[in-house]
């Protein structure tokens, strides 16, 4: 026997009496003439057959299946094919401790050159993160529990792989109490000792604002700090809807105000300005005189995420090169492949002012 009631229809009568629109509104219901259509706009990214590009409308009472296309690559867009002796070694070592790199999950154009010259990108806390951003290839969804073994894994891999410099970031978490800040101190400190003549660069989120779990993390004393601005103000909401421009300049300015040597990045091609971008390198150094700045160029990893606005030359690049460095900021990588680990090692040999980096100091 059911033990779900039959609901009466005095009751059924009284709630629609309370409630008589559909909840949220009835977007069936007719207002009148549309001023505008919205239907070339609808994207529909299921499998199968279908207009592409955003040309939409309708064809016998059906409108055309609409489709984001990736648009093609310019000539300056080309990356190094994966391979070597040094790229297959980081590659089996990575593999055998199970870890993850934002080098493969965020498919990174430069991971042959890294990956060959002895410097690579580790991904920690997971490969699933608790955010949405609208340019991200890392997968979004409900993470696994922590496995508190990773930081250990980690510094061995570090140790084996005798890398010149190491970028470790993460996805969010933003489930737990402290974002993985602790977890992000116990690695940097595990892999400090594993590894004492490899500089050690951290790319992290922003904790939700916590500036207590943040602090967790610059205590822990990594050779830079980064933690990337990605777009212009105008362009968080569709870009990083679950972060606010003006907490990303607040943690920049925690990291400066630690004493550490402070970077961010930021993408064009996604629908920004020229003026815009100008704008943020002055909004980052009126908050923090952040020591680096990479800028490079949107790549759409898939049809299912935010569109290329447009192709920037490398050009535009060189002259945002130029404003940067007449800002303020120390060291600035500008140019279409340019993402926040590229030439990392390079940065840390002539900003950390520690002569064991790099292996600069013979060990004993």
């Amino acid at each position: 026997m059911s033990d779900v009631h039959p609901v009466s229809p005095t009751a059924r009568a009284r709630t629609v009496a309370r409630h008589p629109r559909a909840l949220g509104g009835d977007t069936l219901r007719s207002t009148g003439v549309a001023a505008m259509s919205l239907t070339s706009m609808v994207l529909n990214n299921r499998a199968g057959g279908g207009a592409s590009g955003g040309a939409g409308g309708c064809d016998g009472g059906e409108a055309a299946t609409q489709h984001l296309s990736v648009r093609r690559k310019p000539d300056w867009i080309r990356a190094q094919i994966p391979g070597g002796e040094g790229y297959l070694r980081l590659k089996r070592i990575i593999d055998e401790h199970k870890l993850h790199t934002v080098c493969q999950e965020a498919s990174c154009p430069n991971m042959g050159e890294c990956w060959s010259r002895g410097s690579a990108t580790i991904m920690i806390l997971g490969d699933t993160c608790t955010r949405a951003c609208g340019f991200c290839n890392v997968k979004t969804g409900k993470p696994a529990s922590l496995d508190v073994d990773e930081p250990r894994r980690v510094a061995e891999s570090l140790r084996l792989m005798g890398l010149r410099h190491v970028v470790i970031t993460s996805v969010n978490r933003d489930e737990l109490p402290d974002g993985g800040a602790s977890m992000w101190a116990q690695t940097i400190r595990m892999v400090r000792e594993a590894c004492p003549t490899m500089s050690v660069e951290v790319l992290v989120g922003d904790f939700g604002g916590d500036r207590d779990a943040i602090q967790v993390v610059c205590d822990a004393k990594p050779d830079i700090i980064s933690h990337n601005i990605e777009t212009v103000r105008r362009m968080h909401p569709a870009v990083r809807p679950q972060a606010k421009y003006a907490r990303s300049l607040d943690v920049l300015a925690q990291f400066k105000a630690s004493g550490l040597v402070t970077k961010t990045g930021i993408m064009l091609g996604i629908g920004e300005r020229d003026d815009e971008v100008l704008e943020v390198m002055d909004d980052i150094l009126a908050a923090s005189r952040a020591d680096v700045l990479t800028i490079g160029q949107y790549l759409q990893p898939t049809r299912n995420h935010l569109p290329i606005d447009r192709w920037v030359h490398p050009d535009v690049f060189a002259r945002f090169k130029s404003e940067a460095l007449a800002r303020g900021f120390r060291v600035c990588e500008s140019g279409p492949l340019v993402r926040s680990s590229y030439h990392a090692d390079e940065q840390a040999m002539r900003l950390v002012p520690d002569n064991r980096v790099l292996g600069l100091v013979e060990t004993a």
